[in-house]
Formats: C-alpha cells, structure tokens, sequence
C-alpha cells in the first residue's frame, strides 16, 4: 500500500514506535533490521522516516541512547568498563573512542571530574547553592 494512503498520524506513530523500541533495548544486541521490523517497514524506507523526524539515523539514535545512559552510569560510580557493557557497547575501545567525540572527554576523565564534584559537594555543600537562593533563606 503507497505511503499517501496511510494517515500521516499513523506514519508518525510507528516512529515513535520505533524510538521507544530502541529507548527500551539500547542494551542489547539491536541491529536495524530489528528495528524496522518493529514497525513493519524496509530499512532504506525506515531510515529516511526516521531521519526526517528525528534529524539523526536510528544507528546515530541508538548511540547518542547508549552514551547518555553511559554518562549516567560513570556519575553513579560504575567503572568504565562496567559503563560499556551495561549499555551495550561490545568493546570497551569503540565505546571510549565514540564517548570522547560525543561529549569531548574520555570516560574515565567525566568519571573522575563527577567524582571530584561529589566529593566537593560533600565536603562543602553550602558553597553549591545559589547566593540568591541562600540570602533568601537567611542562611547570608
């Protein structure tokens, strides 16, 4: 059935479909065959819709997912290499490699820079809320 007899909502919908399927299973081993197949649509035909809503391909999607949830996993304290894996990365030198072009640092530097701010925060935590804030409440 051609696209134009689809309701542009119901196009729209097997999308975000398609975001939440990658949001939910970043860990695992996805491929975009899988991908477009929890939609029911090829692949070359997917990967056109997803960019033209998302501005990024399901792959960039799917790594940009996987950093992000590697950045939340390296403040909690979690090892580089438990980051990795837990997120789904299959070797620890292509993840650190594309977590330093994305965010500029290498892992264990944002590791270690959160590190140093929680230990800042905890040895002096008045110095981290706003002067603003601070006069307000009476504590200046």
């Amino acid at each position: 059935m051609p696209e134009e007899q689809y309701p542009r909502i119901f196009l729209y919908r097997r999308l975000v479909q398609a975001k939440l399927y990658i949001d939910t299973h970043y860990a695992d081993a996805i491929d975009l065959d899988q991908i477009a197949g929890e939609v029911y649509s090829s692949k070359f035909h997917f990967i056109r819709q997803f960019k033209s809503i998302y501005f990024k391909t399901p792959h960039q999607y799917l790594m940009h997912v996987r950093i992000d949830k590697a950045q939340d996993l390296l403040k909690t304290g979690a090892t580089v290499t438990a980051a990795c894996y837990l997120c789904g990365f299959e070797s620890l030198g292509s993840f650190s490699t594309l977590f330093k072009r994305l965010t500029g640092i290498t892992p264990q530097a944002y590791r270690l820079q959160h590190e140093t701010l929680r230990l800042q925060v905890e040895a002096s935590p008045f110095s981290f809320i706003p002067a603003c804030f601070a006069r307000q409440s009476g504590w200046l």
